[in-house]
C-alpha cells in the first residue's frame, strides 16, 4: 500500500488523516477537494507491525516527515482526528494547527451511544443484515474474509451517519482496502486511554490551536467532545454544523458551509 497520497502542488502544508482505524483513503473526497487551494498529504496508515497507537502515530510522523512541509495543519476525521490529536501532543513542533472533524470521542461514559443511535436509524431489515456480518465477522477464519466483511458494513454507517446527500456513492472513490485487525487491535488500546482519562490528558502537552468541526446530525455526541476540549485546552474553539452528519464533505446542506469554515480556519 501506497503511504502517502499528495494532491495539488508543493508545498504539502495540509495533511488529511483518515478515519477507521483501518479504512485508509476514506477520506480522499475531503483531501482531493481541499488540494484545490492547498498541497495535500494524505498519509495512509497501514502497517500490520504497528497496530497499537504508539505505533500509529509513528507511522504518521514518518510518513509527514518525508511527504509534508511541517509544521503542518492537520485535518484529522473521525479515528483520524483523535490519531492527530495524539500525533500532536508527542511531537508539538511538527503541527502549526489542528482541526478534528467528526472527532471521536473523548469521554468514554458516552461511546456506548453512538452504536444505539446508528442502530435507531437502520431499518429492521438492515439491522439484521448487519447482524448477520458481524457473526461472519467473528466466525471469519483469514484476515482477507475479515477485510472483506468489514468493507460490506461500512456502508450502513455512512447511511446512518449522514444526515442527506445525493453522492453517497462517490465515498467509495479512492478508498482503499479495509484492514479489520488493525482496527480492533488500535481500538482495543485507544478505549483503555481513553477510560483512564489519558488520551484526554495528552492535550496538556499541545501547543496548537485546536479546531473541532461537528455535524449536529453525527452520532458521536458533541458533549463527548466540546465539554472535555474546551475544559483542558487554552486555545479550542468548536464550531457545530446543523443538518450535517459524521462526513461534512458528502452532506447536501453543509457541505459548502463546511469547506467555507474549515478553508477560513486552514488559513487564519
Amino acid at each position: 500500500m501506497i503511504p502517502c497520497r499528495l494532491h495539488g502542488k508543493p508545498p504539502y502544508t495540509v495533511a488529511v488523516i483518515h478515519g477507521g482505524p483501518g479504512a485508509p483513503g476514506s477520506a480522499y473526497l475531503l483531501a482531493r477537494e481541499l488540494s484545490a487551494t492547498y498541497g495535500v498529504a494524505e498519509p495512509m496508515q497501514s502497517k500490520s507491525s504497528l497496530l497499537g497507537p504508539d505505533g500509529q502515530v509513528e507511522e504518521l510522523r514518518g510518513i509527514l516527515e518525508q511527504h509534508a512541509t511541517l509544521p503542518a495543519v492537520l485535518v484529522g476525521h473521525s479515528w483520524g482526528a483523535m490519531l492527530a490529536w495524539c500525533l500532536a501532543a508527542r511531537h508539538p513542533a511538527h503541527v502549526k494547527k489542528l482541526i478534528l472533524v467528526g472527532s471521536g470521542l473523548f469521554d468514554d461514559a458516552l461511546a456506548g451511544t453512538i452504536m444505539e443511535t446508528r442502530m435507531q436509524r437502520l431499518t429492521p431489515e438492515q439491522r439484521a443484515e448487519l447482524d448477520t456480518i458481524f457473526h461472519a465477522m467473528d466466525a471469519a477464519g483469514t484476515a482477507s474474509e475479515r477485510d472483506n466483511l468489514m468493507a460490506r458494513a461500512a456502508p450502513y454507517f455512512i447511511e446512518t451517519d449522514t444526515f442527506e446527500s445525493n453522492i453517497l456513492d462517490s465515498q467509495r472513490e479512492g478508498t482503499l482496502a479495509c484492514q479489520y485487525d488493525l482496527h480492533t487491535a488500535v481500538w482495543a488500546e485507544m478505549r483503555g486511554l481513553r477510560r483512564s482519562g489519558k488520551l484526554l490528558d495528552m492535550g496538556r502537552a499541545i501547543r496548537c490551536p485546536v479546531i473541532a468541526i461537528h455535524g449536529e446530525y453525527d452520532p458521536h455526541p458533541i458533549a463527548g467532545i466540546e465539554e472535555p476540549l474546551t475544559r483542558i485546552l487554552p486555545d479550542f474553539r468548536f464550531h457545530l454544523l446543523p443538518r450535517c452528519g459524521h462526513y461534512p464533505w458528502l452532506e447536501t446542506h453543509a457541505r459548502d458551509e463546511f469547506f467555507g469554515l474549515l478553508r477560513s480556519e486552514i488559513d487564519s
